[in-house]
């Protein structure tokens, strides 16, 4: 059965934006260094550091909904008490 609307698009969408943004990056601080030579290294810094708090984010959630897991599991399986 063929995939379609919003299900179909997001399984072409994302490895495209996966392949596509880190090239974009890539080619941004080519083009960086191009222009103001040493600032680049100003830019990669915040491509590090915005990096960086994404990840710290993703693993507090994770962190978060396994802690959750773990409580209702031990709880006996039943929300909310």
């Amino acid at each position: 059965m063929p995939r379609s609307g919003i299900v179909g698009a997001m399984r072409i969408a994302k490895p495209l934006l996966l392949v596509s943004t880190p090239l974009g990056v890539l080619g941004g601080m080519y083009e960086a260094y191009r222009l103001a030579g040493g600032l680049v290294i100003l830019a990669a810094a915040f491509v590090t550091l915005l990096g960086f708090a994404a990840l710290t984010v993703v693993h507090t959630v994770r962190a978060e909904q396994a802690a959750e897991r773990t409580r209702i599991n031990n709880s006996g399986g039943s929300r909310g008490q």
